[in-house]
């Protein structure tokens, strides 16, 4: 709080005639960054996996911009009413696409997840190319073999498009959607 008040040019006691501490404040943080995420009005038409989608997309385009954002929303639950609408999205689009009501917080949680994850390791450069053959790392690397290492071994330095990557992760779990929607039906 002092930090954030000695940028702002005032006492830190005058931060709190708008904030009751610092959980309130990156509580509001996370809802300032996901109410940019909210689909203008005309969204409304659009079927449920494009508006889960578009959602996606934003989230991601926001974590490139503000890599330090994807960290925040691991750390911070949902609370403020922009963050609890920018929720009920998914919950509606997994609602419409006939997912079982008792399904939707744990496909949302899978959801939420995989984007907010994705998005904080292409931020923090978990992503970034680098030399993963195990017989070069063999000293960073436990003892014994490393079967899994060996069979895939040949596909771990291929560059990768994380923008196909990230759409084909998209695609599977439109396709998990759609298969818990059909266990339903």
């Amino acid at each position: 709080m002092r930090a954030l008040a000695d940028r702002v040019g005032v006492t830190p006691m005058a931060l709190y005639r708008h904030v009751a501490d610092k959980a309130a404040l990156l509580d509001g943080m996370v809802g300032r960054l996901l109410s940019g995420l909210l689909p203008a009005e005309a969204a409304g038409g659009q079927a449920w996996y494009q508006r889960l989608d578009a959602l996606a997309h934003a989230c991601r385009k926001l974590t490139q911009r503000h890599p330090w954002a994807a960290h925040l929303f691991f750390s911070r639950p949902a609370v403020t009413p922009d963050a609890v609408r920018a929720v009920d999205i998914v919950y509606l689009a997994l609602v419409e696409a006939g997912v079982p009501e008792s399904e939707v917080p744990r496909l949302e949680r899978l959801i939420s997840t995989f984007v907010i994850g994705f998005a904080a390791s292409e931020a923090s450069g978990r992503f970034a190319p680098g030399s993963m053959d195990p017989r070069g790392r063999r000293g960073q690397l436990p003892d014994g073999e490393l079967p899994g290492h060996r069979k895939v071994g040949p596909w771990l330095d291929l560059p990768v498009d994380l923008t196909a990557e990230f759409e084909a992760d998209l695609a599977d779990i439109r396709r998990l959607v759609e298969a818990a929607a059909r266990r339903a039906g």
